[in-house]
This record gives structure tokens, C-alpha cells and sequence, in this order.
């Protein structure tokens, strides 16, 4: 059961890149792009949890769904997870959105 936790954000990822692929939002629209901001949104949430954990503001949870694997003191692997999904996520949506708005403002004749 120590491995529940990181399948299920491994099942969402998936869900974001099929999402990405079928309506070409962040990776399939500009992969070189996409690569960078995910890479630096992941890379700031990293250096602020660590940041949080150096202060004594955050905490690993302990759980029995949790592999146990840290990568650095109170900071687990499902946390790189956690915030990939979290930035996929967010772009994924941001893009959407954005698609959206252009083509409502496209057929109003704006």
C-alpha cells in the first residue's frame, strides 16, 4: 500500500498529457516552451517547500499510502509529483481557458 499515493499522481500526470495531446494546450502546442515553465514552475515550488522545511513550517505526513523515499529531510518523492501535476495542471487549464476565450471572442465578431 506504501505506493498508492504516488500511482494515483502518476494516473493524473497521465490524465493531464492525454488531455494536452487531445486539445494541443501546452506540451503538443509548444514542447520546448512547455518544457521550460514546467521545469521552472516545479523548480520555484521546490525551493519554497524547501525554504518551508529549513524554517520548520512544513512537514512530511506520515501515512501508510507514502513509499517512505525522501530526497531530502521532510521533503518526499511524491512532492516532485505532487507539484509537476500541480503545474501540468494549471497550464493546462490556463491554455484552455485562453483557447476558449479566443474562440467565444472569434464568433461574437470581436
Amino acid at each position: 500500500m506504501g505506493i498508492l499515493y504516488l500511482l494515483a499522481l502518476a494516473v493524473s500526470l497521465a490524465g493531464m498529457v492525454v488531455l494536452d495531446r487531445r486539445f494541443r494546450l501546452f506540451f503538443f502546442d509548444r514542447p520546448a516552451r512547455a518544457a521550460v515553465v514546467l521545469a521552472a514552475g516545479v523548480a520555484f515550488f521546490l525551493v519554497w517547500d524547501l525554504f518551508g522545511i529549513g524554517l520548520g513550517i512544513f512537514f512530511r505526513g506520515e501515512t501508510q499510502f507514502m513509499t517512505g523515499i525522501l530526497i531530502a529531510p521532510e521533503l518526499p518523492l511524491e512532492e516532485v509529483f505532487f507539484l509537476t501535476l500541480l503545474c501540468y495542471l494549471t497550464m493546462n487549464v490556463f491554455r484552455g481557458a485562453h483557447m476558449l476565450l479566443m474562440r467565444r471572442g472569434a464568433g461574437s465578431g470581436a
